[in-house]
């Protein structure tokens, strides 16, 4: 969590402490943390924290890892994001012809796995520090945990079947674990977050923003319930988020451009912050991979033509595209217009349509003229407005049809869309899988495959992920199998570990 002002001393566990000695006398090396000397204080403990926040943004913190190898193995699957086929990051996952050597399910193999032993040793160590009071105690424990439960998060939606590891150990024969059923993993998650819960506090002082609270324990349960298809649990766990004062914020474009970092529709957020200093380089780096080549950007990646069309479908009472549509894409429209690095303005798309080497672009997190060049602005991982959908799609399972109608149209009228009608519940699942869900939340960190994966793992109204890519005009969808559907253990732990088994067709 890079707004923490601590130095991240310690990764893992050093080994114990290397010293000089003779027949006389043994001298401590003092610049040598050891398992001892490092778990003595709150800084100390504050320090481990924050290395298990870091764990999101990589296992070593590279931004480059985090927004070219996990955010693309996250994202290039879904049918609302086509890659630039000219760059070779995540080329082989957008096209279903990626190897066990990928390197991006590698990296966010890796990421879990520091988060969760980084996590499993501050609930080791924390409980018999004696410098800390028992309040401090229990708010790092429980972040730990909620901490814990997100990684495995990202894992058993990603893997499904990996190990499941509860405490941090140097013993050799505790480096080679088996993997676990996924049932399990998921009853691990469900117990962290519901202690996570009882322990974490509503709201933090401004300078401990972006820490876990509990309206993040509750909302990420209520996904957890949801993708388990527990559809009353679900809709009870985010029916509590609702009413903890979260609302939506009037600018939709202000969830991106960094004007309300955990603001108001903030739930839970990875942080950057573009700080230079010292030799740092904390930047996210969405501004560069969104925008187009004219712009002074790179141009990474796309939204898809299904996305386009469905967000032209988007419209306000009189007819005209919403908000929300204009502040996602940059597509040939005339009110459609983007700001450009190289021009230092917001230009038209009829302006530059010209100049462009893609007929339509992402807007979200592009350059604007509120963020400089080395942008800080965080990365959303649950907002309200997805906490809105998914209590909807829970009420609607649970045939609370007109009451998951107006949670949706919480959500269309901020974003300037007509409110939705009477629709039966079949009508309404499809609006919000197919309409409501990609348009409000295009392309944010890995909302769209999984919940792609979602509805094809559940017993609830089953779509096939095959089907819908086809349906949607994926590019490459002819390639998509039943093994893709997860990513593949890493080769590369199969190598080490031969406790692990592949997974099926892989």
């Amino acid at each position: 969590m890079k707004k923490i002002r601590y130095i991240i001393t310690i990764v893992f566990f050093i080994g114990f402490l290397n010293s000089c000695s003779d027949d006389f006398i043994n001298v401590e090396n003092k610049e040598v943390l050891t398992e001892e000397s490092f778990w003595q204080t709150e800084d100390h403990a504050m320090q481990a924290l924050t290395a298990a926040y870091g764990a999101m943004q990589s296992a070593t913190g590279s931004k480059w890892a985090f927004f070219e190898e996990m955010y693309t193995a996250m994202s290039y699957r879904a049918d609302d994001v086509v890659n630039n086929t000219a760059e070779t990051y995540g080329r082989s996952l957008a096209s279903f012809t990626n190897t066990t050597e990928e390197s991006g399910p590698y990296n966010i193999w890796r990421a879990s796995y520091a988060g969760i032993g980084r996590a499993n040793q501050i609930l080791q160590k924390v409980p018999e520090m004696e410098a800390l009071s028992s309040d401090v105690k229990n708010n790092l424990i429980a972040e730990a945990k909620f901490l814990r439960a997100y990684y495995y998060f990202w894992l058993v939606t990603g893997f499904e079947n990996v190990p499941l590891i509860t405490k941090f150990s140097g013993e050799t024969a505790d480096l080679f674990p088996s993997q676990a059923a996924p049932s399990a993993v998921w009853a691990q998650i469900e117990t962290d977050l519901t202690e996570a819960e009882a322990g974490l506090p509503t709201s933090y002082p401004s300078e401990w923003k972006g820490r876990a609270t509990q309206g993040a324990a509750k909302a990420l349960l209520g996904k957890v319930y949801l993708f388990q298809e527990k559809w009353g649990q679900a809709e009870t766990k985010l029916q509590e988020v609702t009413g903890m004062g979260y609302s939506l914020l009037p600018n939709y474009a202000d969830n991106f451009n960094g004007n309300a970092e955990n603001g108001s529709e903030s739930v839970f957020e990875i942080q950057f912050t573009g700080d230079r200093s010292n030799g740092n380089d904390e930047r996210q780096v969405f501004n560069f991979q969104v925008s187009p080549y004219a712009f002074g950007g790179w141009e990474l990646f796309y939204p898809s033509q299904w996305l386009v069309d469905e967000m032209k479908t988007d419209l306000t009472s009189g007819g005209e595209i919403s908000d929300r549509a204009y502040e996602s894409i940059f597509f040939d429209d005339p009110n459609s217009e983007m700001y450009s690095r190289a021009d230092d303005a917001v230009v038209s798309y009829a302006t530059v349509q010209a100049d462009l080497n893609h007929p339509k672009y992402f807007k979200k997190y592009a350059f604007n003229q509120d963020t400089n060049f080395y942008n800080g602005t965080n990365l959303s991982v649950i907002r309200y407005a997805d906490v809105l959908l998914m209590y909807a799609e829970a009420l609607n399972e649970n045939d609370k049809t007109t009451l998951a109608i107006d949670q949706v149209n919480i959500v269309r009228q901020r974003g300037g869309a007509v409110d939705l009608g009477v629709m039966t519940k079949d009508e309404l699942r499809a609006q919000i899988r197919h309409h409501e869900r990609p348009v409000e939340l295009a392309m944010e960190f890995g909302i769209r495959w999984f919940d792609l994966y979602r509805w094809q793992r559940g017993a609830t109204a089953t779509e096939s992920i095959k089907a819908t890519l086809e349906a949607h005009n994926k590019p490459f969808a002819e390639n998509f199998q039943d093994k893709h559907i997860v990513f593949p253990i890493p080769l590369q732990e199969i190598n080490i570990n031969t406790n692990l088994n592949p997974n099926p067709g892989w």
